[in-house]
């Protein structure tokens, strides 16, 4: 099992949730599980291939990612997914 912790911005794509415990064994799956329950959420997080977007990061227990495995990252070990979606602003 691990933890999905969502910033603000995105708790209201997920019912007002901040955090939803999902067992996955890859960041993939549990991008999936959250495509099935919260769809809009998942749009934003996945591009129309699939793919993770660009400027939404992904922490794994605190690291990137795309320093690890992308979306196939193994969950097997993780605690906790952290979501961070990029501010620009000017």
């Amino acid at each position: 099992m691990v933890r999905v912790l969502l910033p603000a911005m995105l708790r209201p794509l997920a019912g007002g949730e901040g955090t939803l415990d999902i067992d996955a064994p890859t960041l993939d799956a549990v991008l999936d599980s959250i495509g099935a329950g919260f769809p809009a959420l998942e749009r934003r997080l996945r591009d129309e291939t699939g793919a993770l977007r660009r400027y939404v990061n992904f922490y794994v227990d605190g690291e990137e990612c795309r320093r690890l495995d992308g979306a196939k990252t193994s969950l097997a070990e993780a605690k906790e997914v952290q979501i961070i979606p990029s501010v620009a602003g000017g």
